[in-house]
């Protein structure tokens, strides 16, 4: 078993938003995506996806996108996005699910999953307080983000982990941030990785990768990891 990661799918399976207005690779992404997936994920695999799933606005316009999704190797994780307007309560969720009868698909939001010893947690997240555009109403909705991702540290407490993975679809820090909230979180419940996304094309310029202050962060947007999950355990 592995654990991988991946965020921004974009998927459009019944919402006409093509992507490839974008560039970057973003033409026939589905195809590339469902190519790489089959040929790297096995069925006893996990996968983390990091927000930005599907671009349908209303839940059932979203049916589609899971079913693709659920026809991939591998048991997945969602966290949400910014574009996830079709998000809802826990229970709508796992609700929907089920009438699609999709038992591969599980969602974060407030708790956490152990993946053969790993713990798995997280949170959208929001933009940094370092933002120059940041406001009271941003202010607002960062403090709850902060207050979901400790939620979900805590579900944790009471479950052996060898170590912890974090899922964010915002960048938790930028470079040369003086914002620390969230980084002062993650090392305080000791995670040892986090996974996140929403930087596409030019903005991989603003991405933090790699270690700092002991915990190692990687930017899975799927155009940055050429639409093939990455392996982290």
């Amino acid at each position: 078993m592995a654990i991988f990661a991946i965020s921004d799918l974009h998927l459009s399976k019944a919402v006409n938003k093509p992507m490839d207005i974008f560039g970057g690779g973003w033409e026939n992404y589905m195809e590339k995506l469902e190519k790489n997936w089959n040929k790297t994920v096995s069925a006893d695999d996990w996968v983390l996806v990091s927000g930005d799933l599907s671009w349908g606005t209303y839940l059932e316009e979203t049916a589609a996108d899971f079913q693709f999704l659920s026809s991939l190797p591998g048991k997945k994780i969602l966290s949400k996005g910014n574009h996830d307007y079709w998000w809802t309560t826990f229970s709508k969720l796992n609700k929907f699910r089920d009438e699609l009868g999709l038992q591969d698909i599980f969602f974060l939001h407030n708790n956490s999953y152990v993946c053969q010893s790993v713990g798995v947690c997280g949170t959208r997240g929001w933009i940094s307080p370092d933002n120059p555009e940041f406001t009271a109403h941003d202010a607002r909705i960062y403090s709850r983000e902060l207050g979901r991702l400790e939620l979900s540290l805590k579900s944790l407490e009471d479950k052996s982990c060898r170590q912890i993975v974090a899922m964010l679809h915002y960048p938790p820090l930028y470079p040369n941030s003086s914002s620390r909230d969230l980084l002062d979180l993650l090392k305080s419940y000791g995670v040892k990785k986090c996974v996140y996304g929403h930087l596409h094309g030019p903005a991989f310029k603003d991405a933090v990768e790699g270690r700092v202050e002991g915990i190692e962060f990687i930017l899975t947007s799927s155009d940055r990891l050429g639409f093939n999950p990455v392996r982290l355990y």
